[in-house]
């Protein structure tokens, strides 16, 4: 076929000339008597995107599919339908005016849409497939596309054309009948569409007529009105893959695509929340993935809901093992992730593992619904168009009070309900396991074996990978309880009646994350609101009859008190639901708010947590936790946050003792995104934090973070450590004691302004948080930080009251002892008590230094030391031995040019560098990569399969460039060597399994080819011709490595012995290196000079084997070791000298291990000197207790 001549201009739509057809104000109309011409313009407001591109604007054959901008939006994961047919064709109004319209028609196996333009992303109109009833030819190169109640006319441009177009109609027709037999399409009243997730009128901005919207799976579709969307004639649909959803203001929303912005508007607030969760629901969709679904939908129960019978089920929950539909799946999530834990199996794809899958093909819904269904009354049981409030109440009654399930045998005998779930969890009897828990046999009870305790490890123990996995998705699963009249127990029962309040208050749309930005006040809306049998409501005013919305007191699970004029309106607060809502109130009257807070708390705390309410709150709710030794199952605890302490009640006893979070040892976060846990460590006790549901738990986690920060200047605002001393003042002098008691006028020289200055403010924003690293910092900055920090004391550390008393005599009951420490130094520090004095002076007395007597003061103090803080003589002369014994050592270490085992604190990550993952590890001289290696994944719980070649690296951030430490390394020598641009990583070696496959083929010990080379000209002085990358022809044997300049030259132009060869894999970007397979090699010559240049390769093959050979030369052929199993090792004591320290970070067995060895160990000091010094979150920290 030729190809066609672009048309004129006066031919070519508008919407190939014009970029944007409507203005934002341009109001279009569309009547159903209009000619076609103009019928078509109607809808001239939904615009197409301008594709700019010299390739889209020929015309194609019509033969050939073209490219369409929507064929592949940009990002999107979902497969789109391929394309029939597509090409131009004119177009005559169904009037049958003889002005024929230019269209470009596209077919595929849904829909036959005609376009303005081949660029356009958005048709004029669609027809739907499953509508035409048939197809007919009318004369030259005409045929008719015939549905039951229009015809649409076209016109070939031969009829050859009009001939292949009738024959890709008739087939795509057949196909779409054919697969609508197949299902159950029929049903709904639509020949061959699917029932939308919701539908109905919207007006959107360029329309006077209001549109008919459906959402459509990952569609959203427009209609001219109601009837054609049941004639399945419709305007143009958005594929949500390339969609986003926002909130305008009460009643409008804006859905974005690259090619356009539809501004849509809704009837009220309430109907615009739904919008946009139906929208936010189908752009979920065209994100997912089917194969999963496809996976469990293989069992055929599982084809359909195992509630509600519905069919294609697209959710499950996880720890029921059950395939549920979209609309069951949110009355899941209102009975609490303690009930049923939901999952998508289209979108949640890190949840399906393999094991999982398996376990729904294996359970599913037919050993689910025989166990939690098995009575069901004919009268009770749901249909997939039951409504909302009849699937809330059946669930309800199934699941968390099992009215329906099968009883076990065993029911009621918990003593034997347990002795059976530990013989069941050993077999491959899942359902057996099912029924037992489901009839209330404890998942963690105690099964008699200490080598097995629990049934999980039972399982373990016998291999039961299935039952393993069951188990640990059903740890926090509640029991269900026909007596739900408990309160004690079931929080969600617990609803006082006598709590009502009514009056205005004013609420914005409800959002589905945090509120980041100051909400105005135009973005509120007055509405009456209705507290009354554990339900508010809010109407459109105070006559409405039918609620707007409401939440239920059962689900709400925090509520939030922002400070004064966070929002638009003084005085506001947050309600957190289950289903992961934020709603958002305010009010001007302060008296007002606080009752109304005060009643919505009322109503859904229990009884058990009433006390919580006793005093003001900034947040309150509950949350998932650990405590104590009983780390396996968590737990739900009720909190309270006021200032900067943190209330809780366990269900197992009364109000515990407030935490003081500005008194912690330690704040963390562990765990990956999707399962954060908050990690909370006081002197005796540590609390973890579940973040199972991620909305509320991202406010409890900033708002914990702030409280536990310091708040103002004055020392009772600070982080506190023992002794109530800032944690501050404990990290300066910790540091000062461990690296500055021989720095010549150590408090007395000033450390840079800027510096100093800098770390003064990340230690008033978080102390905890900053741990001083010898080389990071100067012990000049850290002492001048100190000495500011306590001059800029808004009241001094001697009040003003005290102030004149202690400046007319000496003595006095509070005086930093470390100072003591520091002139026992004098020799080498030169700083004696009277140096000390002169400088401290007038810092801690905030005088000008004019007047003598500060120092006076000070001096006394100093001298004084013993008889005013009442110190043990010998106490005091054991501490300054172990002090003097550490600077001996760091002096000799120095001098040698190594340091002592005792003294090394190292940083190392796991996987990547980031906050959350670093630990510190002490690095004695003797220990190995390997063993660093395991003792990171030792502290982190991570297991080592078989093929996992964990292994720890040296990174070097400025070169870009990383080193594989070889497993016998010693590590200590590494670290002298590291700089502030490198550090150390554990993680797995991709390319070790592949470079030890190559090493076991391989016949020859040498290796040698052509690489690209580089010179670092700094460094050597080869004299290239220029600075790029030269091919050179390099031969590496068990000695050296030589570079000649080719394959033909006999002498080499370098040689380099081979064990003296650093090689990093990685080039830095700024080289320009040719390839991405390159590696740099530094050389340190017998003068200690460095050399270094870098190489590379044409393959990543090539580069692994020449890295393969430099390790299997370098460690005589030992690249890997041997033994058979590095999966555990024996964590090792952690200790100073005689006395054992205790980690307060890491696993519980490891916990507990250190305890123990702790217990044994008979201490060579008093207790009170060991008290004197702690290991506090991973950091040496050296202060006496008497400070």
């Amino acid at each position: 076929m030729t190809k066609k001549e672009e048309p004129p201009l006066s031919r070519v739509p508008r919407a190939v000339r014009v970029a944007s057809l409507l203005s934002e104000g341009e109001e279009l109309s569309g009547d159903d008597q209009e000619d076609e011409d103009e019928d078509d313009h109607a809808y001239e407001g939904v615009p197409n995107g301008g594709w700019h591109t010299s390739s889209l604007s020929l015309s194609l054959p019509s033969t050939i599919a073209a490219p369409h901008p929507m064929d592949g939006p940009p990002g999107g994961s979902t497969p789109v339908t391929p394309v029939i047919k597509a090409g131009w064709l004119d177009k005559n109004p169904p009037q049958g005016s003889y002005i024929y319209q230019k269209r470009w028609v596209r077919l595929d196996a849904d829909h036959l849409r005609y376009f303005d333009s081949n660029k356009d992303a958005y048709s004029k109109r669609f027809i739907s497939v499953a509508c035409i009833s048939r197809v007919a030819a009318i004369g030259d190169q005409k045929f008719e596309v015939i549905t039951n109640n229009r015809t649409f006319a076209f016109r070939a441009e031969s009829d050859v054309e009009r001939k292949e177009w009738m024959q890709a109609l008739q087939q795509a027709m057949a196909e779409q009948r054919a697969r609508a037999r197949l299902s159950s399409a029929y049903l709904l009243g639509v020949p061959g569409s699917e029932q939308p997730d919701r539908a109905g009128s919207l007006e959107l901005r360029g329309f006077k007529n209001k549109l008919y919207v459906a959402v459509v799976g990952d569609k959203v579709q427009l209609y001219k009105n109601l009837e054609e969307y049941h004639l399945g004639i419709g305007i143009t649909f958005i594929d949500m893959s390339v969609g986003n959803v926002k909130e305008v203001d009460r009643r409008s929303f804006d859905l974005t695509t690259p090619y356009r912005i539809f501004s849509f508007s809704a009837d009220s607030e309430l109907e615009k929340e739904q919008w946009l969760e139906a929208m936010q629901g189908a752009v979920a969709e065209a994100l997912s993935t089917s194969e999963v679904a496809e996976r469990v939908w293989a069992a055929a129960p599982n084809r359909f809901c195992a509630d509600c019978g519905a069919p294609q089920p697209d959710w499950a929950s996880i720890n029921l093992c059950v395939v549920i539909c979209k609309r069951c799946a949110g009355e899941h999530r209102g009975l609490g992730a303690g009930v049923s834990k939901v999952r998508s199996l289209k979108m949640d794809r890190k949840v399906w593992t393999e094991t999982l899958i398996e376990l729904f093909l294996q359970l599913g819904n037919g050993a689910g619904n025989r166990f939690w269904a098995a009575n069901v009354p004919p009268s009770e049981a749901l249909q997939p168009s039951s409504s909302p409030s009849t699937r809330r109440c059946h669930l309800e009654a199934k699941y968390r009070e099992g009215k329906y399930r099968r009883y076990h045998p065993l029911f009621g005998n918990q003593e034997e309900l347990d002795k059976a779930l530990c013989a069941a969890v050993t077999t491959t009897d899942l359902a057996e396991t099912q029924a037992l828990l489901g009839c209330g046999a404890g998942i963690s009870c105690f099964s008699g074996d200490p080598e097995a305790p629990t049934p999980l490890a039972l399982a373990e123990q016998a291999g039961q990978t299935l039952q393993m996995e069951f188990l640990r998705n059903n740890r926090t699963t509640e029991v269900p309880r026909l007596d739900s009249m408990k309160p004690l127990e079931k929080h969600y029962s617990v609803i006082l009646p006598t709590v009502s309040h009514s009056g205005f208050l004013y609420k914005t749309a409800s959002a589905g994350k945090l509120l980041q930005d100051r909400r105005a006040r135009e973005e509120f809306s007055r509405r009456w609101c209705v507290l009354s049998d554990g339900v508010l409501s809010y109407y459109e005013n105070e006559r409405a009859v039918t609620p707007n919305g409401e939440i239920r007191a059962s689900e709400i699970v925090c509520l939030a008190v922002p400070l004064p004029d966070t929002h638009g309106f003084e005085h506001t607060f947050e309600v957190y639901t289950e289903g992961e809502r934020l709603y958002l109130f305010g009010l001007e009257s302060m008296e007002q708010a606080h009752e109304w807070v005060k009643c919505i708390a009322k109503a859904f705390v229990p009884p058990l947590a009433e006390d919580l309410l006793a005093r003001d709150f900034e947040r309150l709710g509950r949350l998932p936790y650990k405590a104590g030794l009983s780390l396996q199952r968590a737990q739900e605890g009720w909190f309270s946050l006021s200032g900067s302490e943190l209330r809780a009640v366990f269900p197992e006893g009364p109000c515990e003792e407030p935490l003081q979070l500005r008194k912690l040892q330690e704040l963390s976060i562990q765990g990956d995104s999707e399962n954060q846990v908050l990690v909370l460590v006081e002197r005796r006790r540590t609390l973890y934090i579940q973040g199972e549901r991620r909305l509320d738990f991202m406010g409890w986690l900033g708002a914990i973070q702030k409280a536990a920060a310091s708040m103002g200047d004055t020392l009772s605002e600070q982080q506190l450590g023992d002794s109530d001393i800032p944690v501050i003042v404990y990290r300066c002098v910790d540091y000062i004691t461990q690296c500055g008691l021989t720095s010549e006028g150590i408090y007395r020289k000033c450390g840079q302004t800027s510096k100093t200055q800098r770390l003064l403010e990340s230690l008033r924003q978080d102390a905890r948080s900053v741990h001083l690293k010898e080389g990071e910092q100067h012990v000049d900055d850290v002492s001048s930080a100190l000495k500011r920090f306590l001059r800029d004391l808004p009241d001094g550390l001697f009040t003003r009251a005290q102030r004149l008393a202690w400046l007319e005599a000496s003595g006095g009951p509070c005086s930093p002892p470390v100072l003591d420490l520091v002139q026992c130094f004098s020799d080498t520090n030169q700083m004696n008590v009277h140096n000390l004095a002169i400088v401290f002076g007038p810092t801690l007395f905030q005088t000008d230094g004019q007047d003598y007597k500060a120092g006076r003061v000070v001096e006394d103090l100093i001298n004084h030391y013993v008889v005013v803080f009442s110190v043990d003589e010998e106490e005091l002369r054991k501490q300054r031995e172990e002090i003097t014994a550490i600077v001996k050592m760091r002096v000799a270490g120095t001098a040698s040019g190594t340091q002592h085992a005792g003294d090394f604190i190292c940083t190392v990550y796991l996987e990547e560098k980031k906050a959350e993952t670093e630990q510190h590890v002490k690095i004695p001289a003797s220990m190995t990569a390997e063993e660093l290696t395991l003792e990171i994944l030792d502290r982190r719980n991570v297991g080592i399969r078989e093929k996992d070649y964990w292994t720890c690296f040296e990174v070097n951030e400025r070169e870009e460039a990383e080193r594989p430490l070889h497993f016998a390394e010693k590590v200590l020598p590494i670290l002298h060597g590291l700089g502030t641009d490198s550090h150390l990583v554990v993680k797995k070696h991709q390319a070790m399994e592949a470079m030890l496959l190559y090493l076991a083929s391989r016949v020859s010990d040498t290796k040698h080819g052509m690489m690209k080379f580089r010179e670092d000209r700094s460094l050597l002085g080869l004299g290239l011709p220029s600075g790029g990358f030269h091919d050179r022809y390099f031969i590496l044997n068990s000695s050296c490595l030589r570079l000649y300049k080719e394959v033909r030259s006999h002498r080499p132009e370098k040689e380099w012995p081979v064990k003296s060869l650093r090689v990093y894999l990685g080039v830095k970007k700024k080289l320009r290196p040719p390839t991405c397979w390159g590696f740099t090699v530094v050389h340190e010559t017998e003068k200690h000079e460095k050399q270094q240049w870098y190489l590379c390769c044409d393959t990543q093959m090539e580069l692994r084997e020449w890295f393969a050979t430099f390790l299997f030369v370098q460690h005589d052929g030992l690249v890997w070791p041997s033994e058979p199993s590095r999966v555990s090792r024996a964590v090792p004591e952690v200790r100073l000298g005689s006395v054992s320290l205790i980690p307060l970070r890491g696993s519980e067995n490891e916990m507990r291990r250190s305890v123990a060895a702790f217990t044994a160990d008979p201490l060579s000091v008093p207790s009170r000197c060991l008290r004197n010094w702690r290991y506090m979150a991973g950091d040496w920290n050296w202060f006496p207790e008497s400070c």
